[in-house]
């Protein structure tokens, strides 16, 4: 049987962590090998003390090379076996001003980002592939462009994999809502009594619902048994994570909360049906 190789395509440094983190871990326990493709440098996260990319001493630079320390970190408890960093510039959120970099990654022609992507699928030639939706998830244009140089540099290769989108479903977002909310609110208050101003986002966007119709889950991916790597792999990224509310529960409770990764199937060349618990389902 050819060598099984998972390949996920991550736009920042610590998406490996909170999306697929579990499966990662999963999977290189099992023996599959494992590839992560890191789209931007992440310039536009926190800086070490908490400024935002707006403050005048923020330096995205160096925020990007914390976050490359962080990880390799994370790579390491994971046991991902290539880490392969293409190396754009964060975008930031939509419609903040560094949309506009010309060397961010939201400003990259897509096929162009596309013919770097497809080199390395052919060269690692993964069975299956991991990475957002049409919004990217949650709307960042770094997911979203992410999104769209996997589908395009999928018509240029020589197979077809079976691709996966990140997913959360709607009856599991309905109570991560409330987390992430109150989350939210104790870090704008946290910040706000630091002196710390966030940028806002853009007026014109649209709040986006990042859950998914539980009837569109194709993969259901039980990973309570590596809960603490997800744990230490989230933690490896403490610039952007110290507030997380992730790290604010117990590993307990974080076994109980984070124990499942969900996927939506997008292709399907094994002709798969319903809700797989395996990712790598028709190949083994």
């Amino acid at each position: 049987m050819a060598q099984l190789t998972f390949l996920a395509v991550h736009a920042h440094p610590d998406d490996e962590a909170s999306s697929t983190g579990g499966l990662y871990r999963l999977l290189a326990n099992q023996g599959v090998r494992t590839v992560l493709v890191t789209c931007t440098n992440g310039e536009c996260g926190d800086a070490l003390d908490g400024a935002k990319p707006n403050a005048d001493h923020h330096d995205g630079d160096e925020v990007a090379k914390v976050r490359a320390k962080e990880l390799d970190q994370a790579v390491a408890v994971l046991g991902i076996n290539r880490l392969i960093r293409l190396n754009y510039r964060d975008s930031g959120m939509m419609g903040w001003p560094q949309n506009d970099d010309a060397e961010c990654f939201w400003q990259v022609p897509v096929e162009v980002g596309a013919a770097r992507l497809a080199d390395i699928l052919e060269e690692e030639r993964p069975q299956v592939i991991v990475t957002y939706n049409e919004i990217g998830f949650y709307g960042h244009p770094d997911h979203i462009q992410a999104h769209r140089i996997t589908l395009a540099a999928l018509k240029l290769i020589d197979y077809e994999p079976t691709l996966y989108f990140n997913a959360i479903p709607n009856s599991i977002m309905a109570r991560f809502r409330e987390r992430f909310e109150q989350a939210d609110r104790e870090r704008k208050e946290e910040n706000a009594a630091k002196g710390i101003v966030e940028p806002e986002e853009s007026s014109e966007q649209e709040e986006i619902d990042i859950g998914t119709p539980d009837e569109l889950i194709g993969a259901s991916i039980d990973v309570s048994d590596v809960t603490d790597a997800k744990y230490d792999a989230l933690a490896a990224h403490q610039s952007q994570m110290a507030d997380a509310f992730w790290l604010k529960m117990d590993r307990q409770e974080f076994k109980m909360v984070m124990g499942r990764e969900w996927f939506v199937r997008v292709t399907n060349p094994k002709k798969l049906d319903g809700v797989v618990e395996d990712i790598f389902a028709g190949y083994r």
